[in-house]
């Protein structure tokens, strides 16, 4: 037996839930018939539905008829439930597109019939109300094929049979190559053929008729019947979720369809769930079942973290809806109601129309909702009265904004109070209109574990940001994970839920924002005398529009125009044209806002007193947490995350540290915008006051039992070396402000975090730290500061602190039980305001105390570029330079980077 899913789908009153009471009598699954104005409708199962006559709630219907085995799924008509009736199409085979033969092609019409090509649902079309008088088929046929598709086919008994077969068949075939090939050479297509073009939407068949006095309702299903597909299943399990409702008794009802495999009663779902209970529904009524079968619609309870789009097993999660609200209202509570609990309830409403949006704005105190249109309200205050037992109304609407960016920036985010610890950059990159928001992540595991990363894309995803420049929701974005950091001990969840909302925030303060709102297409049908006042009109609304032409007596204009600009237009037409004028608007999407500076000074947004959405971040220092602004982010951030950005955190590029260029580059674009201006004043002090920082440093611990420091194979100290140091000449290096210059240099830190060192260390540590040395020698050479590098033998029992130079740079193992990190520290904590200090390092818990201690930070990565950058200098200054004296230039060099004895090393 074939069995198919099918939905119908029609602007509203135009017949579809009539047809579907018709379809269900003619198939034998009800006895009598309904209709819809006595309220008796079979899929009419709300009271409000058969109250106001129209269809507000998806329903499902089972049908048979002879071997076709058919889910019906009837869907709202009017505008204001279309996320209802969008999310109904994701579980569809077919549908079938109920036509007012009295009223056209309609507004709604068209957005269903894009909505329809969206999805790549293969449709039919059912001409309803065929008995009344006025347009005749073939003038109806010719407005579905100009209005909707050329290829729309009259599928009628009279069109592929008799005298009018060859015509029908040839039509047919023009719409595929195979199709052609196959009429040309037997006059005709197989009834295989004409479902293959019909599934792949190259043709649409018609069928005209009377759902009310049930005349061509068989012909119909006859025709459906005999050209739909046979579907076959994957034999893995999949299900599509796309509604969640409650019974009369309160249990939470998942509506799904399964794409594969099988559901059984007691099964455990991937939201770690039990299914309870397995229904198949027909109207209001409902039969248990123990296994729903691939293909089939039905409703699970028990499930509680399932939601509308959800993918299940082998199936993705759907997008967005296309349609969405473009306003939102307060919601007004009556006196007494309290707040917090109405909000919880509403929540149950929001499960099962997300697109409502319910929210609390703690800035204005309301509960707000994005709504649809006006009828929708009718139908919420009446559904929030019956279960919730409260009158509420609803304030007057506004537009719905939304926020995006023009220019790639990353944000920075760190939340450190005391004993918490997280930072997160995220890259912020404008995406293609209408695509939302993605997420996505690059950084590597090694600098955080992935349970963190997931962690992170949860917090992005779990709410909705807001923009900076009135507060709206921010849209079309690419938000990636670019770096981040934990501390094994006091990292917390929440704490990466705060640095990942303040990187996003002080990303957005960043980036240059654009305000958006929401766009219609706009069709306009006027008398032709009127087409002056209508262009008119359209000028004045903020439209770009065009005049397509005058057809019979009408003049159509079609465009785009602000939503904001077409409220209540439809009214203002209805009455200058007596009538005879038409508005057709659908929902296009987002756009710039056309008048944005009035709509952000009228919002009056401050996003710096938005305590809700903090854009600054919160760091440590002296056992003590202190906020720094966002602008002020980047001065205290721990992490470098791979990209290349200016001083203002615009991404200029991705940097790739292996190739030269990229060094230089960033050593222009980068390094130029932090504290290395070139007018820098140089002083020399003697060594004779080096001696007593370093006597008072690395030297404290590294004597014998007599006293006498012990020997090594390296070069001691000119102190050292001299009995008393009279007479010795005095030694110059760098000193920035009239203080001397120091480099302490993590050495295993370094050595970990440059690609070179790391895998030479992998082969041999100590290969590893003598190729560290000569590289940190030359740099000394050129650039003249102190430079210590510190070595972690902290685990080494019994060990003492060791110093000894190494050619022209001091290098310290630590004692036992002292890190190298607890080493830099102390020494920044003596001599930090005495000395200008900078420490080479990418551990992010020791830049928190070196920071403090007024130092400057230089992160793994600056350092290789600025050792590459020296290294470059030093080859085109001193090898590369033609010269005369080459010779002597060279000898100069050897000499200033070993030092005045120019001892050979």
């Amino acid at each position: 037996m074939k069995k198919l899913t099918i939905g119908i789908l029609a602007h509203v009153d135009a017949g579809k839930t009539t047809l579907s009471e018709a379809m269900l009598y003619v198939s034998g699954s009800i006895r009598k018939l309904g209709r819809v104005d006595k309220g008796d409708a079979f899929l009419d199962t709300y009271e409000l539905e058969r109250a106001r006559g129209i269809t507000i709630f998806s329903k499902q219907a089972q049908m048979q008829f002879e071997d076709l085995s058919i889910a019906l799924l009837d869907t709202p008509g009017h505008v204001d439930f279309s996320a209802e009736m969008e999310r109904t199409l994701q579980v569809l085979d077919y549908a079938i597109l109920v036509i007012d033969k009295t009223a056209g092609v309609q507004g709604h019409t068209l957005t269903l019939w894009s909505l329809l090509k969206r999805y790549r649902i293969p449709v039919f079309l059912f001409v309803n109300k065929m008995d009344r008088d006025g347009t005749d088929q073939d003038d109806i046929l010719q407005e579905l094929q100009k209005r909707l598709s050329e290829n729309c086919m009259d599928f009628s008994r009279e069109a592929v049979s008799g005298e009018n077969e060859e015509n029908f068949y040839e039509q047919a075939a023009m719409t595929k190559e195979s199709a052609l090939e196959q009429f040309l050479e037997t006059g005709k297509l197989t009834e295989e053929m004409i479902r293959e073009l019909i599934w792949e939407r190259k043709i649409f068949p018609c069928f005209f008729g009377s759902a009310l006095k049930v005349t061509g309702v068989e012909d119909f299903l006859q025709g459906m019947k005999k050209y739909t597909k046979t579907f076959s299943y994957p034999e893995e399990f999949g299900a599509k979720v796309f509604k969640i409702t409650r019974d009369d008794q309160g249990n939470r009802l998942t509506f799904m369809k399964i794409t594969g495999g099988s559901l059984k009663v007691r099964a455990f779902l991937e939201t770690e769930e039990k299914v309870n209970q397995l229904r198949i529904y027909s109207g209001e009524k409902y039969e248990t079942v123990s296994e729903a079968e691939a293909g089939s619609i039905c409703a699970a309870t028990g499930l509680i973290k399932t939601y509308p789009g959800q993918g299940m097993g082998i199936e993705k999660a759907s997008a967005f809806p296309v349609l969405e609200p473009v306003m939102t209202y307060q919601i007004l509570l009556p006196e007494g109601c309290d707040a917090t609990v109405m909000l919880a309830k509403l929540r149950q409403l929001e499960e099962e129309e997300p697109q409502l949006h319910i929210v609390w704005n703690e800035s204005l105190q309301e509960i707000q909702a994005q709504i649809m249109g006006e009828v929708q309200i009718e139908i919420l205050k009446s559904l929030i009265a019956k279960r919730f037992q409260t009158e509420v109304e609803f304030g007057a609407g506004h537009i719905l904004y939304k926020e995006t960016i023009q220019n790639a920036v990353e944000g920075v985010g760190h939340f450190e109070p005391l004993k918490h610890y997280a930072e997160v950059h995220l890259l912020l990159e404008p995406a293609k209109t209408g695509s939302g928001l993605e997420f996505d992540t690059s950084c590597s595991e090694d600098e955080l574990d992935r349970n963190w990363q997931r962690l992170i894309l949860t917090h992005l995803a779990e709410k909705e940001h807001k923009g900076v420049l009135t507060g709206s929701a921010i849209t079309d974005m690419k938000i990636t994970l670019a770096a981040g950091r934990a501390h094994k001990k006091h990292t917390e969840g929440g704490d990466f839920r705060q640095a990942t909302y303040r990187a996003l925030r002080q990303g957005l303060k960043q980036a240059q924002s654009v305000l958006l709102e929401p766009f219609y297409e706009v069709r306009l049908e006027v008398p032709e005398e009127m087409t002056g006042r209508a262009m008119a009109d359209m000028e004045k609304r903020c439209t770009e529009f065009e005049l397509v032409g005058i057809e019979g007596e009408t003049a159509v204009l079609t465009g785009t125009a602000p939503v904001v600009c077409m409220q209540d237009y439809p009214k203002e037409v209805n009455a200058y044209t007596k009538g005879q004028g038409r508005v057709f608007t659908f929902f296009k999407g987002y756009a710039p806002c056309h008048n944005a500076k009035e709509v952000i000074e009228q919002t009056g947004y401050d996003s710096e007193k938005d305590l809700e959405n903090p854009t600054g971040s919160v760091f440590c220092a002296h056992g003590a947490g202190f906020v720094v602004e966002w602008d002020k982010v980047r001065e205290y951030m721990h992490v470098e995350s791979g990209l290349l950005t200016d001083s203002q955190g615009v991404v200029i590029e991705k940097a790739d540290l292996t190739r030269e260029n990229d060094l230089q580059y960033m050593e222009e674009k980068r390094l130029s915008g932090q504290e290395r201006e070139e007018a820098r004043r140089w002083e020399s002090i003697g060594t004779d006051e080096i001696d007593r920082i370093l006597e008072q440093t690395f030297y404290a611990n590294s004597k014998d039992k007599s006293g006498v420091r012990s020997k090594t194979p390296w070069k001691r100290t000119k102190a050292e070396d001299t009995a008393e140091g009279a007479g010795e000449k005095k030694r110059k290096i760098s000193l920035v402000q009239s203080k001397a210059e120091y480099l302490l240099v993590d050495g295993y830190n370094i050595i970990f975090a440059w690609e070179e060192l790391r895998e030479l260390s992998e082969r041999n540590i100590d290969s590893a730290r003598g190729r560290l040395l000569d590289i940190l020698c030359d740099y000394q050479g050129v650039k003249g500061c102190e430079l210590i590098v510190v070595f972690d033998a902290y685990k080494v029992k019994g060990r003492d602190a060791e110093s000894s130079d190494y050619h022209n740079i001091h290098v310290v193992y630590t004692k036992e039980a002292q890190t190298a990190d607890q080493y830099i520290e102390k020494f920044a904590h003596d001599n930090g305001r005495k000395y200008n200090i900078t420490v080479a390092t990418s551990d992010g818990l020791e830049q928190i105390i070196i920071r403090g201690q007024g130092c400057r930070l230089l992160s793994a990565r600056e350092f290789q570029a600025e050792v590459a950058y020296t290294r470059q200098t030093l080859r085109e200054e001193y090898l590369e330079k033609p010269t005369v004296d080459k010779t002597g230039q060279i000898e100069k060099l050897i000499k200033k980077t070993l030092g005045e004895t120019g001892e050979d090393r």
